[in-house]
């Protein structure tokens, strides 16, 4: 049988490569507006965070997050995404 590949992706906020499944998504589609993506398959240009509050505030203080998606991004996403770190 053939082992299947875990896709990897790094987090912005502590720069370790976990698996794709195992973090939160954001995305910025070709309009420039930036949604959550919990499903992973929003087309766009995406940045992986975990779902721990630790790496959502380096994230956020290192401004990793916005250099990422090339763009600012409003507290209300920031909102947005502490919700779902805090839900799981």
């Amino acid at each position: 049988m053939k082992v299947k590949k875990i896709p990897m992706r790094m987090c912005t906020g502590c720069m370790e490569m976990k698996p794709k499944k195992e973090l939160i998504r954001v995305v910025k589609n070709k309009d420039g507006e930036i949604s959550l993506d919990l499903v992973g398959k929003k087309p766009g240009r995406g940045a992986y965070v975990c779902k721990s509050t630790d790496c959502l505030e380096k994230a956020f203080k290192t401004k990793r997050l916005s250099r990422n998606l090339e763009t600012t991004i409003s507290q209300e996403i920031y909102d947005d995404l502490r919700k779902a770190v805090e839900v799981g």
